[in-house]
């Protein structure tokens, strides 16, 4: 692989502030975002990158490739917590596999534009509407997971879950109503609605974003500890299993003629975790699952692995199958 796409990747002013997050809390500076702030630049993020989504499926229109790539990513969303489920159960119990399986079968936005900013920085394309996979994505795994949990547990009279509550969470979570709601708007106002509100949505995206990810270098930090308790196994699993979903994404993309800028979109989502709306839906609907395992697996290993080696990594194997 190409190191310098690697030192490109990490020489980007957002992934350089995931570290500097870090290292205050090594070095145990009292640096601190309140907590609304981070609230209200992923909301920020969210509504940007719908937005845009919805202006560029406008420009691009309903395609036989949107149509093929959207089913691709919902069949994803479904799929990885299947077999994943069944890689966990080797060493963990039915609730926190599910658990896991679920967080890794869901996305996770900020790799999702990271990698975005990182296609920017390169000059290659990609198609707005790959914002319309990444909101197809969020939901179905947390909804797999639960049928996980509700097959395999012995005993299912334990097992009785409110399914409007779950698919509340699931499908109605503010995250995702957030960005199918700033998608249809980018929809129904296409270009103009788009030059309206482009010193909003993009002249500040990237120092936002830059902002966003100094607060989540602070959380990843924090999470570390918590990966004593999740043991080889689940550390080796949040930096394998990523990579394998990637793999399965590129196989996919090749088939359906996906360009690499949107490959390595689809990809990204494939191998990336949900460390919001999944934890949020398990920790309401599966309490027996130990969110340190699923929390910190996803946020203090998966997260940084991708945004640091990964999405080099995936379009450097976009790069040997394009060929």
């Amino acid at each position: 692989m190409d190191v310098s796409l690697i030192v490109s990747n990490i020489l980007n002013p957002p992934v350089l502030a995931f570290f500097l997050g870090i290292l205050a809390v090594l070095v145990k500076t009292d640096l601190e975002i309140p907590a609304p702030i981070p609230k209200l630049l992923s909301l920020y993020l969210l509504f940007a990158i719908g937005f845009k989504g919805g202006v560029e499926l406008v420009k691009s229109g309903i395609t036989q490739s949107v149509i093929l790539t959207l089913l691709a990513a919902m069949l994803m969303a479904c799929v990885v917590p299947v077999y994943t489920f069944f890689i966990l159960r080797i060493k963990l119990d039915t609730y926190n596999s599910a658990a896991i399986a679920a967080t890794y079968g869901s996305i996770s936005a900020v790799t999702f534009i990271t990698a975005s900013s990182f296609l920017t920085q390169l000059g290659i394309s990609f198609d707005g509407f790959m914002v319309a996979a990444l909101a197809l994505m969020e939901s179905p795994a947390i909804v797999v997971g639960l049928i996980l949990v509700k097959v395999f547990t012995v005993d299912e009279s334990d097992r009785e879950f409110n399914w409007s509550e779950v698919l509340q969470e699931a499908f109605l979570n503010s995250s995702v109503f957030l960005l199918v709601g700033s998608l249809f708007m980018g929809i129904l106002t296409g270009e103009h609605g788009w030059q309206t509100l482009k010193p909003f949505t993009q002249d500040m995206f990237y120092g936002v974003l830059t902002f966003f990810l100094l607060d989540m270098g602070l959380l990843a930090a924090r999470r570390i500890k918590d990966l004593q308790k999740t043991g080889f196994f689940l550390i080796l699993f949040a930096i394998l299993v990523p990579i394998f979903n990637a793999g399965i994404a590129l196989l996919i993309a090749k088939v359906i003629g996906m360009s690499q800028g949107d490959s390595l979109l689809f990809s990204v989502l494939c191998a990336s975790a949900s460390y919001i709306a999944v934890p949020a839906a398990m920790r309401l609907t599966v309490p027996e699952a130990n969110p340190s395992l699923y929390v910190s697996t996803a946020l203090a290993v998966t997260f940084p692995f991708n945004i640091i080696v990964g999405i080099p990594l995936y379009l450097y194997g976009i790069n040997l199958f394009w060929r």
